[in-house]
């Protein structure tokens, strides 16, 4: 068969170019059309990838003022010295002054003047150093009995806040021992078991290290003190200079004195702060309306020239919804004096749709009535009675007012002793040790200081070692203790609900006889029961969480006390800010409008490949075909000129012959 660079020898018109010329008139209507919508479905979705992050960007500050605490923010304003502070989202405005007549110090103590660090040595035996009831015995011996070699023995020991280092005083070395944490608590005791004279508090071998009652041989450099100050005129002292559990949700930082000039503590909100996200919210809408409005205008004058997305019913959408949260009143909010966007300075363009924020009077709003303010913008639940507290809503809750009824209050796990306590009780070697277990967390050996105690002072003996075992402290768990009507001691766990409970595990000698409390297993506590909305809700301690299926479904509150029966009502408020992250959600959910719109113009660029994959398939096969055919043809037309040539020259020898003759 002949290829195509053979095509037309024989005819002369046939040929290759003339096929090319078929093939391109066939290509070029649609290859064009093709590209055109390619062009468009391209820009149209490039666009749109832009609206789709301005919609994303416009979540963030509407994410941040949907959450409370924003409107929580809050200023710790010190007006003097000696310290520094903080707030939280928990703290309260309010206005302090604050006098620091001591700081919190830890303990250090030294040995004399040594000529060496790693010569000279000390004896050897035991050191047991104590730091309030925690002790370590480090060994000393022939290998390690120098200044260095006991300093390296003390910081090998990870069990004990206490540090040891040699430093060169300019006249000789000292071994230092430092506690690591400031206050009395943390005051240093060594007692010294000294094998190599067998005297153990004189002033040589190895209790030269003693500090204990009759054997104070270290120097004492720094005295262990507590932080000493006074709030509002009450007197305070605390272990550390980092206080964070006077003042709710603040935090002081002690870093001097000022004994004589108190100094100044305001806590206020943070309006400035707030501010700031609001004005970001607004940009964050401003940039996606400027972004749509250029985009869906029309030019009359010029269609052409209107925006890409003229008519875009998905654009659209997200316009249109965005536009009815912004300028709607805030379901829940009716009564108030404070209940849309406008009414806090933030007003909506008639011409271009943006948003204008009057600081001004949104500040004004805030300091009015910031409860109003943060229902504007934030998820918010409020409840009619003062024992029952709003915790949270979920996703699926439905904006609304709930009634809440309680059948049953949350109660704590207790056990109750047996033996009525006397005007004084003695704690000694017999008495003063059990175990506990306390919401499924045993306790260590919990040792009572040996003494007599009054009932007050042995209450809060037993709280407080209790609370101080690292076992339980470190598992979230505490007690109190309390007596009850017949003067009976009473350990109580400090959470609620059928978790909560208390046993006593073991007890010394005549702890039975004299306190009352034996091995035995208390009452547990019982969680909160009741309905919301008239659906049976589960209790968990004090918090009731409203029943699946629910309109309520998702609100927990926690009922903190009072009687039982119809308790009120909690009302659902979903904000400005909440609204729009789960409009914003809904947008970009598997169905939503925008994954929508991207899907359907990705499919159209799909369309447009595969039509470009058959217009291939038909131009080609087009052109096979104009190949066979002009093949066949020039054949043919080869075969016509070689007859004609034949018959030609038969003529033409006819006509010589004759001539002949």
């Amino acid at each position: 068969m002949a290829n195509i660079s053979s095509v037309g020898i024989s005819s002369g018109v046939l040929t290759s170019d003339l096929i090319d010329k078929l093939v391109n008139a066939e290509r070029e209507p649609t290859e064009n059309r093709l590209d055109f919508k390619e062009e468009s479905t391209t820009a149209e979705l490039s666009l749109f990838g832009q609206i789709q992050s301005a919609v994303t960007d416009l979540r963030l500050p509407a994410r941040s003022l949907a959450n409370p605490d924003a409107f929580n923010e809050l200023n710790a304003v010190v007006g003097g010295s000696a310290f520094t502070a903080s707030a939280g989202t928990d703290a309260r405005a309010g206005n302090y002054t604050l006098e620091v007549t001591t700081l919190a110090k830890s303990h250090s103590l030294s040995t004399n003047d040594l000529a060496d660090s790693d010569i000279t040595t000390l004896g050897t035996g035991t050191l047991n150093i104590s730091i309030g009831s925690d002790t370590v015995a480090i060994e000393i011996d022939g290998t390690n009995n120098t200044l260095n070699g006991i300093a390296a023995a003390i910081n090998e020991d990870d069990t004990l806040a206490v540090s040891a280092t040699v430093i060169n005083s300019g006249s000789g070395y000292k071994l230092v021992i430092s506690s690591d944490e400031t206050g009395l608590e943390n005051a240093i005791d060594i007692q010294v078991t000294d094998t190599g004279d067998g005297d153990d508090e004189d002033a040589f071998g190895l209790s030269q290290l003693s500090y204990t009652g009759g054997a104070t041989n270290l120097n004492q450099n720094q005295l262990a003190t507590d932080a000493a100050f006074s709030l509002n005129g009450i007197a305070i002292t605390r272990s550390s200079n980092v206080v964070d559990d006077v003042i709710t949700g603040v935090t002081l930082n002690l870093t001097g004195t000022n004994a004589g000039a108190p100094a100044s503590l305001s806590i206020s909100r943070d309006e400035d702060a707030i501010t700031e996200k609001v004005s970001e919210f607004v940009d964050a809408y401003n940039k996606l309306q400027a972004l749509i409005s250029e985009n869906t205008a029309y030019n009359p004058d010029n269609p052409s020239a209107s925006g890409l997305l003229v008519g875009d019913s998905s654009t659209r959408t997200i316009n249109n919804q965005i536009r009815n949260i912004l300028g709607g009143t805030i379901q829940g909010l009716e009564g108030e004096t404070v209940r849309s966007l406008a009414e806090i300075g933030i007003s909506t363009s008639k011409d271009s749709g943006q948003l204008a924020f009057n600081e001004v009077t949104f500040k004004s709003a805030l300091a009015f009535n910031p409860a109003a303010v943060e229902g504007i913008f934030a998820d918010q639940g409020r409840t009619s009675d003062g024992q029952i507290e709003f915790v949270r809503a979920g996703l699926a809750t439905e904006v609304g007012e709930y009634a809440i009824d309680v059948t049953q209050l949350a109660t704590r796990g207790e056990l109750t002793g047996t033996v009525a306590l006397g005007v004084s009780t003695l704690i000694d070697d017999d008495n003063n040790e059990f175990t506990l277990t306390v919401d499924g967390v045993t306790s260590g050996t919990i040792t009572l200081t040996n003494g007599s105690y009054t009932e007050a002072e042995l209450l809060t003996e037993m709280q407080s070692q209790i609370n101080a075992d690292s076992i339980l402290s470190a598992s979230g768990v505490s007690v109190s203790v309390t007596l009850d009507g017949f003067d009976q001691i009473v350990v109580s766990s400090t959470s609620y609900g059928s978790n909560s409970t208390v046993e006593i595990n073991s007890v010394d000698t005549n702890t039975a006889a004299q306190l009352g409390l034996a091995v035995s297993v208390g009452v547990d506590g019982l969680d909160v029961e009741g309905t919301i909305n008239g659906e049976t809700a589960t209790g968990s301690g004090q918090v009731l969480t409203a029943a699946s299926g629910d309109e309520s479904e998702g609100i927990n509150v926690r009922v903190t006390g009072g009687a039982l029966g119809a308790r009120g009502s909690v009302t659902y408020i979903e904000g400005v800010g909440e609204q729009l992250v789960d409009l914003i959600n809904s947008f970009l959910d598997q169905n939503g409008v925008i994954t929508t719109k991207n899907e359907r113009l990705n499919s159209e660029l799909d369309n447009i490949t595969q039509e470009r994959a058959k217009l291939e398939l038909r131009v080609s096969s087009l052109n096979e075909r104009l190949v066979r055919q002009f093949t066949a043809a020039d054949i043919l037309i080869g075969r016509l000129n070689s007859t004609q040539d034949f018959i030609t020259q038969q003529l033409d020898a006819i006509v010589a012959s004759n001539k002949q003759k």
